[in-house]
């Protein structure tokens, strides 16, 4: 049984169901206010919603109020509903059971002023751009395609995940996450922090320095983004060597950080899209490239092919090209063929007249010619000789002495005259000798000569089997021509070589 103490306390109050007390609760908030005009920043706007109506949220420095606008009353205002726009809303109170909330149903719009965090933010952001943060000349291209990618957001919630799966599918690259809070008063401390901190990693360190940051965040209303529009985070992205991109919110947020990153994107997804680019897209594009290198290169190989064959066909045949320089090869040779015969005529007949002044002014018959008049002078003087002593004997002293010395000038006379043509016999000796064949037989030479004691040439003067008669310095020896090539001469011109004494060599 059970203790009578445990049971409820006994009532009167009816009981009723929640959704009761919530019709109840609505009908007493609507006919407490009715209608009302509140004046609020707004915050939290994403435009309308799929189905026309807009819904975001009224707030001062102490409370905040829902607010709604439906499709029909949102086509007809004139104000239209911006993020962090003071205005005076008219419109009725209710509530919405279905979250326990109350909430202002807006009928009519209209700007009140710029609301506190706006205006803090526009002064903010004239400060910068005065300093030059925002300059698009200060803004860098990203790595096409960069071996690392750093992402600055929160570890846990769906940013991360997105950036992940969309990286996955355009093109896997590493990754690297430095959580940070996204939301709160360490937040904006903690996100400079990760930016210096990702700059500061060495190119070729254990942990890889990053090509390209994104930070990351999911959407909010300006209060939740504020982060982003803190100026510590803003001048550590203006300082970032790594080129940045903001992915802060929905395409309609706007932070600062958008306008000093070197790129916006509307989405954390939309960012991951821009760091990287499509895998499949590049290969197709090597693949048309690859097939537009070989088409170009088969109709570059097609008209250097045509363009051979039209000058084939233009230029003259070989044989052609040839007769000119042939037939002024052939009258060259003809010219060179005639030019060396008349040269060695004339050296022929030059050296014929040459012979003939030389054996007419030989040395030895000019020696012979020279002796026998010495010879002659000689008896001469002796028969004068004889003739003066004789006389000499018959005259007295005196004429004895005369004929003495008479005789002593003539013997002085005959010594000088002997001694001058012996020294002129001599020099012409010594030119006969420079002059001679024989000097340059001495020399190793041989002369060649026929039956008819005629000189041979040449090669075609000596027929096979011919009787040769060669002459050297100290003689004559005979010799029988054989084949100029062949074993006999080979052996025959080994055997000299051989031959002690013969330094010069021989003809054969």
């Amino acid at each position: 049984m059970l203790d009578p103490t445990d049971a409820a306390p006994l009532t009167n109050a009816p009981e009723i169901s929640v959704t009761e007390l919530a019709n109840a609760l609505k009908r007493t908030v609507e006919d407490r206010f009715g209608r009302v005009r509140v004046r609020g920043e707004i915050s939290n706007y994403r435009g309308p919603h799929a189905s026309g109506h807009a819904y975001f949220c009224l707030k001062d420095q102490g409370a905040r109020l829902d607010a709604v606008i439906w499709k029909q009353t949102f086509l007809r205002l004139r104000t239209r509903p911006q993020e962090g726009l003071e205005v005076v809303a008219t419109g009725r109170i209710t509530t919405f059971p279905g979250k326990s909330s109350y909430q202002i149903v807006i009928e009519a719009l209209e700007p009140a002023g710029v609301g506190a965090l706006m205006a803090l933010l526009d002064e903010r952001r004239k400060k910068l751009a005065a300093e030059g943060l925002f300059d698009e000349a200060r803004k860098r291209p990203l790595p096409f395609l960069p071996k690392v990618v750093g992402v600055v957001t929160s570890p846990t919630g769906a940013v991360i995940r997105d950036i992940l799966h969309r990286l996955n599918d355009r093109f896997p690259r590493r990754v690297l996450v430095w959580p940070v809070r996204v939301q709160g008063e360490t937040s904006a401390a903690e996100v400079a922090a990760a930016i210096d901190g990702f700059n500061a990693l060495p190119p070729d360190g254990p942990i890889p320095r990053p090509d390209v940051l994104i930070i990351a965040r999911g959407g909010g209303s300006l209060e939740d983004l504020w982060s982003f529009n803190e100026e510590i985070v803003v001048r550590a992205a203006a300082a970032s060597a790594i080129p940045l991109v903001s992915a802060i919110g929905h395409e309609t947020d706007t932070t600062l950080l958008d306008f000093v990153a070197d790129l916006r994107a509307p989405t954390p997804t939309g960012a991951a899209e821009k760091a990287v680019p499509v895998r499949a897209e590049l290969a197709e594009h090597l693949v048309g490239r690859a097939r537009r290198l070989a088409a170009v290169k088969t109709r570059g190989l097609e008209q250097r092919r045509a363009q051979l064959a039209t000058f084939a066909r233009l230029l003259p045949a070989a044989e052609q090209l040839l007769q000119t320089p042939r037939q002024r090869l052939d009258r060259a040779a003809e010219r060179l063929r005639a030019t060396l015969r008349a040269t060695q005529d004339g050296r022929r007949l030059r050296l014929a007249r040459l012979a003939h002044i030389l054996s007419r002014h030989s040395p030895q018959a000019e020696l012979a010619g020279q002796k026998e008049r010495l010879r002659g002078l000689g008896a001469r003087l002796k028969i004068g000789l004889e003739s003066r002593l004789a006389l000499a004997r018959h005259q007295n002293q005196g004429a004895t002495q005369r004929v003495g010395t008479a005789a002593a000038r003539l013997a002085h006379a005959f010594n000088t005259f002997v001694a001058r043509r012996r020294e002129r016999v001599e020099r012409l000796g010594r030119l006969q000798d420079s002059l001679s064949h024989k000097a340059v037989l001495a020399r190793g030479f041989a002369l060649v000569r026929d039956e008819s004691d005629r000189l041979v040439r040449s090669v075609s003067q000596a027929p096979s089997g011919a009787a040769l008669t060669i002459e050297f310095a100290d003689g004559r020896v005979a010799a029988r021509a054989g084949e100029t090539d062949g074993p006999a001469a080979h052996a025959a011109r080994k055997k000299l070589r051989k031959t002690p004494g013969d330094d010069q060599g021989s003809l054969f």
